[in-house]
């Protein structure tokens, strides 16, 4: 539950969001467990349902589904996926920050990564209907969230974080693609 009023408190007003965060200790393990975790949980769940359940329809009028095997192999591996990007995510913020005038703290470069990823778990819900995952393009909303917490969390100057998010939001990208096609290739679960 206090998951679900974070993410609302930092989809409604981030920069207040950001005020509160900032003071907040930002321990890893609890970050994870009690955040990232259930979040992550609903493109897992409604991906697999996605995919193993509702299915795709194909222009020939069959419905095209993922088997059960690799639709729960599929989404384990993906939940796992989605908690290391969000780790690694972490790790190049903090080591990247310094380059940008930024402070290197990784507690701060997690929350960055952690809260800035709410808009795209919560878009998983459109995995459930293969018609609807253009809307997941919503998770964008994100970098918005990003571009509100770098100076609070990161200490960057307000002329570097353009480019820092730029840059951020690219490996960001780059790695739930990667995850995403690794997922693909071993499970054929149709691509987030």
């Amino acid at each position: 539950m206090k998951a679900i009023l974070r993410a609302l408190a930092i989809l409604i007003d981030p920069f207040s969001a950001w005020e509160r965060i900032e003071k907040e200790p930002g321990d890893p393990a609890y970050l994870m467990f009690s955040y990232v975790a259930p979040l992550a949980v609903i493109p897992a769940i409604c991906g697999f349902l996605g995919a193993c359940v509702i299915g795709v329809v194909e222009p020939g009028g069959d419905t095209l589904r993922a088997s059960i095997f690799d639709g729960i192999f599929g989404t384990i591996f993906g939940y796992a996926a989605t908690l290391a990007v969000v780790a690694l995510l972490g790790l190049i913020i903090e080591f990247t920050a310094p380059l940008f005038g930024g402070v290197k703290d990784f507690a701060s470069a997690l929350k960055l990564a952690v809260y800035s990823y709410t808009p795209v778990w919560l878009t998983g819900i459109f995995l459930l209907l293969p018609g609807l995952r253009f809307l997941m393009l919503t998770g964008f909303y994100g970098v918005y969230i990003l571009v509100m917490g770098l100076p609070r969390l990161i200490k960057l100057p307000p002329h570097k974080t353009v480019g820092f998010a730029a840059l951020i939001v690219a490996c960001a990208c780059a790695l739930t693609i990667l995850a995403a096609s690794a997922q693909h290739g071993l499970f054929g679960i149709p691509l987030r």
